[in-house]
């Protein structure tokens, strides 16, 4: 009996560990994982991102083999950060990132999520100097629905975040995209309850909104 409680402690205590060195959750990693093992060529356009971008069936929306999908469920900037090498190897064409809403979830700064969207960029043009990079506004979120509370809350600091980002791009050099202002309700500085039925995610006409946004950049030359 004691030799069985005894396995048991240190399966526990393994399991225990294996979950504390986990950087992030399963699902970035299963899906990480595929994308290692998908290409990215020189005619390829990325979107990169965490799930709002993760639901877009990018190359039916834009009826192009060569828009891919690259989001991932509840991913982080550093989460982004941490998987470029497997996308920026190919050299692609284009990248449309969207990331920081679940950053401001987990608790992290406007300054820190600024940051850390710095160090995307300047990764991105250091080791694939060619792809034309775009940063997309951070989407408008409501409460509406009384669901993500811990995204929802923070519907007041997003606006104040995409102007950074705005400037950030300014110095970068790169395309900002303004997504927020399409989304936002005017009366409540909220996403406008058209386009999600959760108050963090998009319904298909916000996908087609967003399309309708970015394809002439997504189809210039």
């Amino acid at each position: 009996m004691k030799n069985v409680l005894f396995m048991v402690m240190m399966l526990w205590y393994a399991m225990a560990c294996h979950a504390q060195e986990r950087k992030y959750s399963t699902f970035y990693e299963q899906r990480a994982t595929l994308f290692e093992e998908l290409p990215v060529g020189s005619k390829d356009i990325i979107f990169l991102g965490n799930s709002i971008t993760n639901g877009g069936e990018w190359a039916e929306l834009f009826n192009n083999k060569h828009v891919k999908n690259r989001g991932i469920s509840g991913d982080v900037c550093m989460g982004v950060y941490d998987r470029l090498d497997v996308i920026l190897k190919g050299k692609p064409a284009k990248i449309f990132l969207l990331i920081g809403i679940n950053d401001l979830s987990g608790g992290r700064s406007a300054d820190t999520i600024v940051q850390q969207i710095s160090l995307i960029i300047q990764k991105i043009k250091r080791d694939s100097s060619k792809t034309k990079l775009y940063l997309q506004s951070i989407l408008p979120v409501t409460d509406f629905y009384k669901m993500f509370g811990g995204h929802t809350s923070h519907w007041r600091t997003i606006q104040s975040i995409n102007e950074r980002l705005r400037e950030l791009s300014d110095i970068e050099k790169i395309t900002y995209i303004d997504l927020y202002s399409s989304f936002v309700d005017s009366q409540t500085g909220k996403m406008n309850t058209v386009y999600s039925n959760d108050g963090l995610h998009l319904v298909g006409k916000g996908y087609l909104k967003w399309v309708e946004i970015v394809k002439p950049y997504v189809t210039k030359k």
